[in-house]
């Protein structure tokens, strides 16, 4: 080593839910760890900003105070022109709300709650590869830091990717994303809306006066207010590039003009810029461990296909990896160390694989504008079938243990060969 060199048991690479959920958990069990993120925090994220109950769960399980945060009951739902307000389901595994919370806000308190729990911080780090010793395994990575970019490099065991789409390291090693797996698109902006206090978030299928038609990409807009005076307006698209290439400002514009203007979710009332990012899907970049590398949230592709859900799937892998890391770093090196890290792609598998199988053939559906105005005009009749659906796109669900809906759930989901 020389003098640029610095060493820790685990790095992890983005203070997002991901790398920060895995952070604490490492510095919990005893490991040091540090976290390297190439921004200064808080900093802005491309998100919907809402947390479903499976994402509140996962807050609890890291022990994250949200007193003070938005609470919502439920969604209200638009479709073929009709609207249908659902509660969240009243289930034993998940609470029966939902948060949100801006993701410049939750990014630097995830991030400090590593750090109260042990975790070293760095900002303003950005990663540039990884650093392999003579056998080709990830022995760290190298950096550079600061505004005058000065080369560092952190060596450690194990290293946890948690930078999103771009994965610079899983790229580095060979793990590209699956172009046979869907690629969601998000756009969103703030506005000024007398709506930011609605206890219900609104999700429209119709993105347009004509509803959903063979020259437009599937997908659904958003409404979440913020509590705040503001209103997070978005939408998301399946990004299969074959409608019309129409700009995300116009697919917007086209969706707020089918609204009532007294929400005033228009351009006019914007108190943000227009922005977009990825939703990788169905993961889409395999395997998530591979020679001291471990992937986690969008670096490993686990945003559920069914709703463009990504925070609650990063918060859950984060933890996910670092019990894999833990387990590892447990074992002797060698056989036995590699066969307790090779076991995290494997639990990926089997958490969500067969959910997301199901959630592609969905997105499949969507494809179809027919299907999808018949399904919208007739389903959203029923409130009780689309709180079922709720259920199942949510991934919320008591399993076996649950009612009828639960087990016929489990059953369908233990049949569908996992991604």
């Amino acid at each position: 080593m020389d003098a640029a060199d610095r060493r820790a048991d685990v790095v992890v690479v983005g203070a997002g839910p991901a790398g920060s959920a895995a952070a604490w958990h490492l510095a919990r069990a005893g490991r040091d760890v540090v976290l390297l993120e190439k921004a200064r925090l808080p900093r802005e994220k491309v998100c919907g900003d809402g947390l479903t109950p499976r994402g509140v769960k996962a807050l609890v399980d890291l022990g994250v105070d949200t007193t003070g945060w938005v609470r919502h009951r439920g969604l209200r739902v638009t479709g073929g022109g009709r609207v249908v307000t659902v509660d969240w389901p009243a289930l034993e595994r998940w609470p029966g709300h939902s948060l949100v919370r801006r993701r410049a806000e939750l990014d630097a308190q995830l991030a400090a709650h590593a750090v109260a729990a042990g975790a070293r911080l760095h900002e303003e780090v950005t990663v540039t590869g990884p650093l392999l010793d003579e056998a080709g395994r990830v022995a760290g990575v190298e950096a550079t830091e600061g505004p005058d970019r000065t080369p560092v490099r952190w060596r450690a065991a194990l290293v946890v990717s948690a930078e999103g789409l771009s994965g610079r390291l899983g790229k580095a090693l060979g793990l590209v994303r699956r172009e046979d797996r869907p690629l969601g698109v998000a756009v969103r902006r703030y506005v000024r809306s007398p709506r930011t206090d609605d206890e219900y978030l609104d999700i429209s299928f119709d993105l347009s006066a004509t509803g959903p038609s063979a020259d437009s990409m599937p997908g659904y807009g958003w409404a979440f207010g913020m509590g705040d005076g503001t209103s997070n307006v978005g939408f998301g698209l399946l990004d299969r590039r074959r409608g019309t290439g129409v700009e995300p400002r116009a697919v917007l514009q086209g969706w707020l003009a089918t609204l009532p203007p007294e929400w005033q979710f228009g351009e006019e009332h914007a108190v943000s810029p227009l922005r977009g990012a990825g939703l990788p899907m169905a993961l889409h970049r395999q395997p998530a461990y591979t020679r001291g590398l471990l992937l986690a949230g969008d670096a490993a592709g686990v945003v559920n296909p069914f709703n463009g859900e990504g925070i609650s799937y990063a918060l859950e892998t984060g933890r996910m990896a670092a019990e894999a890391a833990v387990a590892g770093l447990a074992a002797a090196e060698g056989p036995a160390r590699e066969a307790a890290l090779r076991a995290y792609p494997a639990r990926l598998r089997e958490e969500y694989g067969r959910h997301h199988r199901l959630g592609t053939a969905f997105l499949a559906l969507l494809e179809r504008p027919g299907l999808v105005r018949f399904a919208t005009a007739h389903g959203l009749k029923r409130p009780r079938m689309v709180a079922a659906a709720l259920r199942l796109m949510g991934n919320l669900s008591d399993g076996r243990d649950g009612d009828g809906f639960d087990r016929a759930v489990a059953v369908l989901t233990r049949l569908a060969p996992a991604v």
